[in-house]
C-alpha cells in the first residue's frame, strides 16, 4: 500500500511541478500582448521541426508558440490577450488540481505510517519482558507512541517532498532560467553554497535538541501517570501544591527545550528567504545593467527580464521547502532512533523453535535450585519445591523475600538465572508462551480491570463467550447479584481500572475472569487483605470455589487464609527457611509462628 500511495503521491506532484512553471512562463506572452513594443519581432512564417534533439525540440515548441501568438495578436490583439488570461486559468486550475490529488494520497500515506509504527510499538511492547516495564518508564514508551510518531510523520512528508518534489521544481525551474540567460542564471546561484553551509549546521544542533526534548516529555508523560494515578494519595498528604510545582518545572524545562528545537527549525526559512531576496535584487540589478548596457545577448528582452525575476521568484519557494524538510528531517531522525531502540529491544522471554507440547497437568510442577537476580541483586536463591497437581502450597514471609517472584516465574513473565521450573519433568522454557500461560490463571492483590464492560472485563483474552458462561462464572465468584444491580447490568461500563465498583467488587469480578478461563493451575496473590471484613468473606467463599480441584499457588498476607494449605513454604531474604503444614510449623516456634503471633497481636 505504500508504494502505491507513494507513487501517486510523486506522480501529482511532478505535473504540480510542471503546471505551475507553466502558469509562469504564460506571463512572458501574456506581457508581450499588453505592452507590444517596436522592436518586437512578429513570427508570420510557421517553423519547421529540425529534429535535432531534445534542445530542437524545444526551440520548435517555443517558435510554434511564437508563431501562433504573433498570428493571433495580429489578426485581434484583444483575442489574443483573452487566450493568454484562459490558459495561465487553466494552467492555474491544473497546477491546483496536481497539487490536492498529491496531498490526497500524502495524507493517507502518512497516517498510515503512523499507524503501522504505532502499531509495531504497541506489539513490541505486549512482548517485551515483564522487567522492561518494572526497570523503564511507562511514560517514555508513551512519549515514543505519541510525540516520536507525529516526527515520524512529518518526516514522511518532508522525505517525498526533499527527494521528489521541490528537487525536481528546482531543476525544472533553472533549465529554463539557463534557457533564457546561462550567465544571469549562474550569477543567481553565488549564495547558495552558503545557504546550504548554514542550514546543514542549523540541522545538527536542532537533532541534538530534538533528542533532550523528547526524553523530558518521556519525563513528563510518567509524572502525568504517577500523579493522576495516585491522586488519592496526593490530597490526603496535601501534596497538591508540591505536585503541581514539580509539574511546572519538568513542564517548563520541557517548553524550553521545544522552544529551542523550533526556534532552530524555524530558522532556515527566514533566513533562505533573506538570502533569496539578496539574490533578487542582485539579479535585478545586474539583470537589469545588462539589458540597459546592450549586453545581455540576442532574444532576451526586458519583458523575458521580468518573466526571469518571476519565475525566479518562485524558485525559492522549493528551495526554502528543502531548507525547512531538512530541518525536519533531521528532528525526525532523533525521533526515529528512539522508536528503533524500544523496537530493537531483546525480548528476552521467548518462545523456542521447536515447542513442546502441552497437556493438563497431570502430576507436578518443580522448582530446582532456582535463582534469580534483579539488576544484579539476587532476590531468591537454591529454591527447592514440588507443586503436586490439584494441591495447594502458600508461600508466607516478610515484604521482600522473593514471594511474588516465585509466581512470576511459573508463567515465564521472568526467566530464571539458575536451575529450572518444570512442568511435568518438561523445563517450561520449551513450550510455546501462549500454551503455558493458557494453563495457568491468575487473581492478583491488586485488581487489574480496564476501562470497559463488566461482561469484556470478565471475558477478556477469550473469544466466543456466552453470556451464559460469563453469568456462571460471576455466580462462582459472588459477584452476580452486584453486577445485575448496577446501571446496564453486565453491560456498564466500570471506568479507568475498574473504579466505579468497590474494592471487593473489582476482585470478584478478577476471580469472575480466572473462573471463565477455567485454567488446571492457579495463581493468587491473595485478594483480600486490604478489603473489609464483609467483602473478604465473600471474595474467600469464591477464592475457595476457584481452587477446587485445581492446583494452586497462594501468595498469603493474612496467615489464617491459608491454614488448609497443603503445604506452607516460609520465605526469608530469598531462602525458603521453613517448610510444612500449618500445625507443623506452629508447632517449630520459628519464622512461621513469629508471624503468625504478630498477625494475631
Amino acid at each position: 500500500m505504500y508504494k502505491g500511495r507513494a507513487l501517486a503521491t510523486i506522480f501529482f506532484n511532478l505535473l504540480f511541478v510542471i503546471f505551475n512553471l507553466v502558469s509562469l512562463v504564460l506571463f512572458v506572452p501574456f506581457l508581450q500582448v499588453i505592452f507590444p513594443s517596436e522592436d518586437t519581432e512578429l513570427v508570420l512564417s510557421e517553423p519547421q521541426y529540425s529534429g535535432e534533439g531534445i534542445g530542437g525540440f524545444i526551440d520548435y515548441v517555443k517558435d510554434y508558440y511564437d508563431y501562433f501568438m504573433s498570428t493571433m495578436a495580429q489578426e485581434d490583439p484583444k483575442y489574443a490577450l483573452m487566450f493568454v488570461c484562459i490558459s495561465v486559468v487553466i494552467a492555474f486550475f491544473l497546477k491546483s488540481l496536481f497539487r490536492y490529488l498529491a496531498i490526497y494520497h500524502q495524507s493517507q500515506l502518512r497516517m498510515a505510517v503512523v499507524r503501522d509504527y504505532r502499531n509495531k510499538l504497541f506489539e513490541k511492547s505486549m512482548r517485551l519482558p515483564v522487567s522492561f516495564f518494572t526497570e523503564e518508564k511507562k511514560g517514555d514508551l508513551m512519549s515514543r507512541m505519541n510525540g516520536d510518531v507525529n516526527e515520524i510523520e512529518i518526516a514522511v512528508v518532508a522525505v517525498l517532498e526533499l527527494i521528489f518534489r521541490d528537487p525536481l521544481s528546482v531543476i525544472i525551474t533553472v533549465s529554463v532560467l539557463i534557457y533564457w540567460s546561462p550567465a544571469l542564471t549562474l550569477f543567481s546561484f553565488i549564495l547558495l553554497p552558503l545557504s546550504a553551509l548554514i542550514i546543514t549546521q542549523i540541522g545538527k544542533s536542532l537533532k541534538r535538541t530534538a533528542t533532550k526534548g523528547q526524553k523530558q516529555l518521556g519525563v513528563l508523560f510518567s509524572f502525568l501517570d504517577e500523579h493522576l494515578g495516585g491522586i488519592r494519595i496526593v490530597k490526603a498528604f496535601n501534596a497538591t501544591k508540591a505536585s503541581v510545582n514539580k509539574f511546572k518545572d519538568i513542564n517548563l524545562h520541557h517548553q524550553r527545550l521545544l522552544t529551542r528545537a523550533f526556534r532552530k527549525r524555524d530558522l532556515s526559512s527566514p533566513l533562505n528567504e533573506f538570502l533569496g531576496a539578496v539574490v533578487m535584487i542582485l539579479i535585478v540589478w545586474y539583470g537589469g545593467s545588462m539589458i540597459l548596457d546592450g549586453e545581455a545577448g540576442d532574444g532576451f528582452t526586458g519583458k523575458q527580464f521580468i518573466g526571469f525575476i518571476i519565475v525566479f521568484s518562485q524558485l525559492l519557494v522549493p528551495v526554502q521547502n528543502i531548507a525547512k524538510n531538512t530541518a525536519n528531517l533531521s528532528k525526525a531522525k532523533a525521533s526515529q532512533e528512539r522508536i528503533e531502540e524500544i523496537l530493537d529491544l531483546d525480548e528476552k522471554i521467548l518462545d523456542p523453535e521447536h515447542p513442546a507440547p502441552i497437556k493438563p497437568l497431570a502430576d507436578k510442577i518443580t522448582f530446582t535450585d532456582v535463582s534469580f537476580a534483579y539488576r544484579k541483586e539476587t532476590v531468591l536463591r537454591n529454591i527447592n519445591f514440588d507443586l503436586p497437581k490439584g494441591k495447594t502450597i502458600a508461600l508466607v514471609g516478610e515484604s521482600g523475600s522473593g514471594k511474588s517472584t516465585i509466581a512470576d516465574l511459573l508463567p515465564r513473565f521472568y526467566d530464571v538465572l539458575e536451575g529450572e521450573v518444570s512442568y511435568d519433568g518438561t523445563n517450561i522454557k520449551e513450550f510455546n508462551l501462549h500454551d503455558l500461560r493458557s494453563q495457568i490463571g491468575m487473581v492478583s492483590q491488586e485488581s487489574i480491570l480496564f476501562n470497559d464492560t463488566v461482561f469484556n472485563n470478565i471475558a477478556f483474552g477469550m473469544e466466543n463467550v456466552s453470556k451464559e458462561d460469563v453469568i456462571q462464572a460471576a455466580k462462582v465468584a459472588n459477584a452476580h447479584d452486584f453486577i445485575v444491580s448496577l446501571e446496564d447490568g453486565y453491560e456498564t461500563n466500570i471506568g479507568e481500572r475498574g473504579n466505579k465498583l468497590s474494592g471487593g467488587q473489582k476482585q470478584r469480578v478478577s476471580i469472575a475472569r480466572a473462573v471463565l478461563k477455567n485454567p488446571p493451575i492457579m495463581i493468587l496473590d491473595e485478594a483480600t487483605s486490604a478489603l473489609d471484613t464483609e467483602s473478604e468473606k465473600l471474595v474467600q467463599e469464591a477464592l475457595d470455589h476457584l481452587m477446587e480441584n485445581r492446583t494452586s499457588l497462594v501468595i498469603a498476607h493474612r496467615l489464617s487464609t491459608i491454614k488448609n494449605a497443603d503445604m506452607i513454604l516460609v520465605l526469608s531474604k530469598g531462602e525458603i527457611v521453613e517448610r510444612g503444614t500449618h500445625e507443623e510449623l506452629f508447632a517449630l516456634k520459628g519464622h512461621y509462628f513469629k508471624l503468625s503471633t504478630m498477625q494475631e497481636v
